[in-house]
């Protein structure tokens, strides 16, 4: 198992619901596979037989021409299907969960999007397997009235993966626990996060400004921000 899967296995126990639909879903594929192997098979078979008889050769033929165009044409339905399905899903909002990107493409192999109060046992799961924290930041989306923290992990030990997490606070209200007590380097990531955006991350030891003046009472990325 390649570390990507074994990091995305792992990070399912974040979201029971998906590791049961995903579960579920595998289930139903092989189940899927069995049957298209017996129906091969019996095609095969019914082949064997028509062409064995000096009359029926011509029909087992056609039989088989015709079992084959209905499992293409079942197979183009049902990936038709699928791609409206995708299509439908990235048009409306993102919901949590986790998004298999290619890394050549977005510069990660795992997207997290998760709850607020998942954010510590996330950086625990990575942890584990031996991520590094890369930064912590975040987004004002004024608009929307709430803030985006994100969490970017990598992992270089042998092989490649990186992974970010990201979850949304209130803008009103901008607190998350912080991981530092997981991650000691996000001592600084979250006291730079602080003072640019004014997000609060709880159980810090020690959220003091780091690049800002000790007296400062702004947030200089809020979208807000007037100079």
């Amino acid at each position: 198992m390649s570390i990507v899967q074994e990091t995305r296995t792992a990070l399912l126990e974040l979201f029971p619901e998906l590791a049961a639909a995903e579960a579920e879903a595998r289930a139903a594929a092989e189940a899927a596979a069995l049957a298209e192997e017996a129906v091969e098979a019996d095609t095969e078979t019914e082949a064997v037989e028509q062409v064995a008889s000096p009359d029926g050769s011509g029909e087992g033929e056609a039989s088989a021409e015709e079992t084959s165009s209905a499992e293409a044409e079942s197979k183009e339905k049902a990936e038709v299907k699928k791609a409206g399905k995708q299509e439908k899903e990235e048009e409306g909002p993102r919901q949590s969960g986790i998004l298999d990107l290619e890394h050549s493409d977005r510069g990660v192999h795992l997207d997290v999007l998760l709850d607020p109060d998942l954010v510590v046992r996330a950086a625990e799961i990575l942890d584990g397997l031996g991520f590094s924290l890369e930064a912590v930041t975040g987004v004002d989306w004024i608009k929307d009235n709430r803030m985006e923290v994100i969490y970017d992990y990598n992992h270089t030990g042998g092989e490649l993966c990186r992974v970010v997490v990201r979850t949304f606070i209130s803008r009103e209200n901008p607190e998350i626990a912080t991981i530092s007590e997981v991650f000691p380097g996000a001592n600084w990531h979250e006291r730079e996060t602080h003072d640019f955006f004014g997000i609060v991350f709880t159980g810090h030891p020690c959220l003091e400004p780091l690049l800002l003046p000790e007296d400062a009472d702004f947030h200089p990325l809020l979208k807000d921000f007037k100079p």
